[in-house]
């Protein structure tokens, strides 16, 4: 078993920021993983993906995202432990804390949770043909742009991917149809203004049935959920973007205050167990909106991983000072 200052639960980006952070104020940090790769969601649903709301990028690819902060986590060297899903989490006698995973056990001064919405799973809708043409026309999330390139496309969803799908397929496809079962997008205004211009769009539509020659998807039957009426598209891709859900494991057991799927934190990003933290995705903190931002956890994971380290160390300091005044960053 090996002994750390601090379990990071999570290796998406929040969880990632917390470990380099960690080693930022001197604290040996593991982090583990229940996917394959580091990265969460960058990575694994929209590595094509452009994101523009991380503070001193224009933009962005989610790929490239990931390997920064991949690289800026291994800067101090943690320990990265994939393919293990937190299962158990105790306090031992002397104090500290114990992460019980699938593949081994951590012990720890203090835990950062970090999980995101766990380990994710794409919603699927269960219309016909669906799961028979998966990864044969249906999908649920662009990896590589190129595979798109000069076909007919459905996108249905309506919220932020779903629409930025749209945008960025639109310049390469032949054709880009998008079907939202409402008239309302929970996308940025501007871009689901931009998507009326480059896109079909069916608003009050929903996915009936997908069909194809048993190999290959050539058809989607579309039908307005108002009235029922059908129309039937000639694509080679149908995306359905709807959402992905997490498996939380039992972290639900860990006696931990949650509400719902969030795990409830106080200012200090604080859980009602004493050492564990959390940030991201994850949280629900008191008195504060919740925006599922990575801009808004990588300030979480800075307050969490302060806070512990102060926890750890009554003497010191809650803030270290600025990074550029560290030897670490100083150059010769």
């Amino acid at each position: 078993m090996g002994e750390y200052d601090i379990a990071v639960i999570g290796g998406g980006p929040i969880g990632l920021f917390s470990a380099f952070y960690a080693g930022l104020r001197d604290m040996k940090a593991v982090i583990i993983e229940a996917q394959d790769e580091l990265g969460g969601q960058l990575i694994k649903w929209y590595p094509e993906k452009m994101v523009y709301d991380v503070g001193g990028f224009p933009g962005i690819q989610a790929y490239d995202l990931a390997m920064n902060l991949i690289e800026q986590a291994k800067m101090f060297s943690p320990e990265v432990r994939l393919n293990e899903l937190a299962d158990q989490l105790e306090k031992t006698d002397d104090g500290m804390w114990t992460v019980k995973t699938n593949g081994g056990s951590y012990k720890a001064k203090a835990v950062m949770i970090a999980a995101g919405i766990g380990k994710i799973e794409p919603v699927r809708l269960g219309a016909k043909g669906e799961i028979e043409y998966e990864n044969k026309g249906v999908f649920y999330t662009v990896k590589r742009k190129k595979d798109f390139e000069g076909k007919r496309i459905l996108i249905v969803g309506g919220g932020d991917s779903a629409v930025d799908w749209a945008l960025t397929l639109a310049p390469i496809a032949k054709k880009v149809y998008l079907a939202h079962r409402r008239d309302q997008f929970r996308a940025h205004e501007r871009s689901v203004k931009e998507m009326y211009e480059v896109a079909t769009v069916y608003t009050w539509h929903e996915l009936k049935e997908v069909k194809g020659d048993g190999t290959k998807v050539n058809q989607a039957v579309i039908f307005d959920n108002r009235t029922n009426e059908e129309k039937t598209l000639d694509v080679d891709a149908v995306i359905i973007s709807i959402g992905h859900k997490g498996e939380l494991g039992n972290m639900v057991k860990w006696g931990l205050n949650m509400k719902g799927r969030s795990v409830v934190v106080n200012a200090k990003m604080e859980t009602n167990l004493p050492g564990v933290y959390a940030a991201g995705d994850i949280v629900e903190q008191e008195g504060s909106a919740k925006l599922a931002l990575i801009a808004v956890g990588f300030g979480q994971a800075a307050i969490a991983i302060s806070v512990a380290k102060k926890y750890i160390d009554p003497r010191a300091s809650l803030f270290a000072g600025h990074s550029s005044e560290m030897s670490k960053f100083k150059k010769e």
